[in-house]
């Protein structure tokens, strides 16, 4: 962790004056100032306790966040005045050569934590285990099972299936879309004969009553795991079948900031980064990218 840190200092300190002088037109720091920043809807609930502890942490930051589909946020990133986006994945070769050729800087990203994009169910539904063929047939239409989406081909939960499931073959008519994951927890609290899929922080997390009391309305589905040597064994989401790799449908949380001087979008991530922040993912039920928190037993003898 220290390494990182360093890390980051050591990047933005070797820029250039001049060029630090053309870039840098706010007058934030790590500690302090405003920023706006964008984030993939679906990891609300984890980035919104991340944001309050930083702020409650440093009073004079101001950090206004904008939640939204994960191809927005990457919209975001090329306009000047969004810095820092909090997305599923890092920035492809030609997105950094597109931003050197802008700005003369790449932007610095980096795996933070690691979520599960979490199967849902109404709590009365009959079928609640599907194996990774079970989901591509709801998916593909060819199981006639009413599949319930976060929003459009523009989210990153829409991606990771159409990319780690479906696998090249398109959505079936029997897939319908709502605005954000909150609605895909209502519309399936709901509904009968029908799977959600929402980011693990929005049903996992026992310390948070709202999401204790939707489990009384809908539960976790069990997904067949594809690395387990045991056949035929089935896990939900949560952060132990993430952290084991029994549960299939996991993906990473990366940020990518583009700042080459320690701004409040430096400051930020070297939080989400280090143990304080790894800490608040792991308390959110997702699994921290950095730091492993192991349980060691103990006894005291008399």
């Amino acid at each position: 962790m220290r390494n990182l840190f360093v890390f980051i200092i050591i990047l933005f300190s070797s820029c250039s004056t001049n060029n630090i002088e053309t870039k840098h037109t706010t007058n934030d720091s790590p500690k302090e100032g405003t920023i706006y920043i964008s984030v993939d809807e679906s990891f609300k609930p984890v980035i919104d306790e991340q944001i309050k502890v930083y702020c409650a942490t440093y009073p004079q930051a101001k950090i206004i966040v904008s939640y939204k589909a994960e191809a927005d946020c990457f919209r975001d990133l090329i306009k000047d005045s969004t810095r820092l986006i909090i997305v599923s994945r890092g920035l492809k070769k030609n997105e950094e050569d597109y931003f050197f050729t802008k700005n003369s800087f790449k932007p610095l990203y980096a795996n933070i934590a690691y979520d599960a994009v979490a199967a849902i169910v109404n709590v009365d539904n009959s079928d609640s285990i599907f194996s990774m063929n079970d989901l591509k047939k709801i998916l593909s239409g060819e199981k006639k099972y009413t599949a319930i989406l976060d929003g459009t081909n523009a989210t990153s939960t829409v991606k990771f299936l159409e990319d780690s499931v479906l696998r090249g073959i398109k959505f079936g008519a029997n897939v319908m879309a709502v605005n954000g994951s909150e609605a895909v927890i209502e519309t399936i609290k709901k509904t009968k004969n029908a799977i959600g899929f929402v980011g693990n922080s929005w049903v996992s997390n026992d310390y948070d009553e709202k999401q204790l009391n939707n489990l009384k309305q809908m539960k976790l589905a069990l997904i067949e795991c594809v690395r387990c040597e045991e056949k035929g064994y089935y896990a939900k989401a949560s952060q132990a079948t993430l952290n084991y790799g029994q549960y299939p449908l996991a993906r990473p949380l990366y940020f990518i900031v583009k700042e080459n001087w320690l701004g409040l979008g430096t400051g930020f991530t070297n939080f989400l980064s280090m143990e304080r922040g790894q800490l608040i993912f792991r308390r959110s039920c997702l699994v921290p990218a950095n730091i492993n928190f192991n349980k060691r037993s103990s006894k005291i003898s008399n």
